[in-house]
């Protein structure tokens, strides 16, 4: 039997007979295009989108597009755990559909969306963008993600995401799919917003500069203008950006620990100590020992496990682009290169570039610092930076360089050269076309294809997967 959107009411004899919760699903959903791209109100839409809440029992402050999503919850607190995978619900066990339940979802997916799509124009104040951070990361929470996980990446290219399911039949809406899409336009919005901010003002004020929630379009925008801030401003710039590298540190930090697990070393004697005792193999060794008369086993040697782990003294060179396309990555890999710089027997040098090279080395330990003597911006040509690092490989076969740009320079074929005789005189060379946490990024395809043919292919998505090489090489 077919479906009709129609309002409810009565049916003839032999008509299809209206689905109300289909009716009142697609009410909600049409409230929200609407409202996406026309921010006046439709009165009738708006009328009835009230009715069908208050019908089932939610709050009606989820239709206003001024109420944050935390507002909401702090005043609802039974509502919370309802948005965490919001958007990715799981099929019913029976295969069917619960149509009561796809309304409610229906409503909860209008407020997140509304609130994180639907911006408006003009200057943005920092109690506006640290409500949007909250919005967003909500959006993230129904999508199954952390707060904060999808914006990661660099911004991606403007534009609006519009909710799928919104026609006859079709169930609740399921952007899972759209994830790797999605973060590069969150991230999108976000500096369109930092952009509308009068940055400066609100450095100046420290009540203000409080409000603000470090991120990736926030950071970016700071080490662009931080030499035109002084005092209170630069102050409060400096804290944001140190808060922001403390809190990616954390998360990349435990991502190398549990990558960068070197083999048993066998050749160093285990530690005598309980915690290391191989009690299964202290059993088998023993059992020649065992007195059926007495059902007791004598030991009269304990084993031990090893512990000791294999390291080999590694040189890590890191080339990092920060010309404008690149700075996430930049960001990203100097907090990375930092970290590898805190293990033993890690030998970390570190170059940025644009249309200059500049060797970071002495304080590739300290990523905050780091960052603070990056010039972001301008053109890119790599063969500069190759002139820093090439004299840094001393032992090849014991040197990893990992190059993180997009690629698009002015001397393809001197650059490449270079970067082929690196692979060739043994040293593992790492081509990286992005280091984000959204895995969203653009290569030159022209190298893209060299280096492929070279045997090299270009690493591009997510941070992870540097990790991954970084430790297959260097432990």
């Amino acid at each position: 039997m077919s479906e009709v959107s129609v309002v409810e009411g009565g049916a003839e004899d032999g008509a299809p007979v209206p689905d109300s919760d289909e009716n009142r699903r697609q009410v909600l959903y049409w409230r929200l295009l609407a409202r996406l791209f026309d921010p006046e109100e439709q009165a009738s839409l708006e009328s009835a989108s009230v009715a069908v809440v208050e019908d089932i029992g939610l709050p009606v402050a989820l239709l206003d597009p001024a109420t944050s999503v935390d507002s909401v919850v702090q005043r609802h607190p039974e509502l919370a755990g309802e948005f965490d995978g919001l958007m990715t619900p799981e099929p019913d066990a029976d295969g069917g559909r619960d149509r009561a339940a796809e309304v409610r979802r229906a409503a909860l997916a209008s407020k997140v969306l509304l609130n994180v799509f639907s911006t408006g124009s003009g200057t943005v104040t920092a109690e506006q963008l640290a409500r949007w951070q909250s919005d967003a990361g909500w959006l993230e929470r129904a999508l199954g993600c952390r707060p904060g996980e999808l914006r990661g990446g660099r911004a991606g290219a403007g534009g609006g995401v519009s909710p799928t399911g919104t026609g006859v039949g079709t169930p609740a809406p399921d952007l899972s799919r759209l994830i790797p899409e999605i973060g590069p336009e969150l991230g999108s919005i976000e500096a369109g917003l930092v952009r509308r901010m009068h940055l400066r003002e609100v450095l100046a004020d420290p009540a203000l500069a409080s409000r603000l929630t470090p991120s990736m379009s926030l950071i970016e925008q700071l080490l662009r203008d931080k030499n035109n801030l002084s005092g209170v401003a630069l102050a409060n710039a400096k804290a944001l950006i140190r808060r922001y590298v403390d809190e990616v540190t954390e998360v990349l930090r435990t991502q190398v620990e549990k990558a960068t697990v070197g083999e048993l070393d066998r050749s160093v004697p285990p530690k005598r100590v309980f915690r290391n005792l191989d009690l299964d193999r202290t059993i088998w060794k023993n059992l020649t020992n065992w007195d059926p008369e007495e059902e007791r086993l004598y030991v009269d040697r304990l084993y031990y496990r090893h512990t000791s782990r294999k390291t080999t003294p590694q040189r890590l060179i890191v080339v990092v682009d920060q010309s404008g396309s690149m700075v996430d990555s930049m960001v990203n890999c100097t907090i990375l290169a930092s970290i590898f710089a805190g293990l033993p027997k890690v030998d970390v040098h570190l170059i940025a570039y644009d249309t200059q090279a500049l060797d970071l080395t002495p304080w590739a330990h300290d990523p905050f610092e780091t960052l603070l003597r990056t010039q972001l911006g301008g053109g890119t040509d790599g063969t500069v930076a190759m002139a820093l690092a090439q004299p840094k490989i001393a032992e090849p076969r014991n040197t990893v360089v990992v190059w993180i740009s997009d690629f698009y320079e002015w001397r393809t074929d001197e650059l490449f050269e270079s970067m082929a005789a690196i692979h060739r005189s043994g040293a593992k060379f790492i081509p990286v076309g992005s280091v984000t946490s959204s895995g969203r990024g653009s290569v030159n395809p022209w190298f893209r294809e060299k280096f492929k043919d070279l045997g090299t292919p270009v690493i591009s998505g997510h941070i992870k997967k540097l990790v991954h090489e970084l430790k297959t090489f260097l432990t």
